[in-house]
């Protein structure tokens, strides 16, 4: 594979951890740097480690994938999406504080978010592709453009306030009916 395929690819994988990201920052209640890191790190990891998951895999299981992917990703971004919402109509004293850079929440998003990077890993892995260096740059890509939405989503989070946890989750919601629809299209 070619050095201009794989960074046309990396930052495509990373728009939904892009995406995602901006709905976290704009919904998470603790602006501190260790959600950014958690959230950046974890989406990068999935990131890198999908392709190679995928590619191991090959192409005995494609078309099973293939023909549920997409309702697998809504799925996990419409429960933590769901959970984001549902916590932006709690009062501040009824809050639990829900935290998507911890515990499941985080493991789903980053499931969720790499999806389409598994795909690729079996894809690559029928033409044959050594997939070791562009995983690592897809996980590089990913894990900046999450900073990079989780800092724009901290913004958007100062200026709004608390309504930013509704659009957030209403973000991650969305993103999730998208992948549907693109594969149902």
């Amino acid at each position: 594979m070619d050095w201009l395929s794989i960074l046309l690819i990396a930052p495509s994988l990373g728009m939904d951890a892009f995406a995602v990201a901006l709905g976290v920052g704009a919904g998470l209640s603790n602006n501190s740097g260790r959600p950014l890191f958690r959230l950046s790190f974890h989406f990068g990891l999935f990131q890198f480690l999908m392709p190679l998951i995928g590619w191991f895999i090959g192409d005995a299981v494609q078309q099973f994938f293939a023909a549920y992917d997409h309702w697998i990703a809504f799925a996990l971004l419409a429960w933590v999406g769901g959970r984001m919402v549902r916590e932006s109509f709690n009062r501040d004293e009824e809050r639990l504080a829900v935290d998507p850079t911890r515990g499941m929440s985080l493991v789903v998003l980053s499931i969720a978010t790499s999806i389409d990077a598994l795909a690729v890993g079996l894809s690559l892995a029928m033409l044959r592709v050594d997939l070791w260096i562009p995983s690592v740059i897809i996980g590089i890509v990913a894990a900046g453009m999450t900073l990079t939405g989780m800092l724009l989503g901290r913004r958007l989070q100062e200026s709004w306030g608390k309504r930013a946890e509704l659009v957030g989750g209403l973000v991650l919601i969305a993103i999730g009916l998208r992948v549907v629809w693109t594969h149902l299209m």
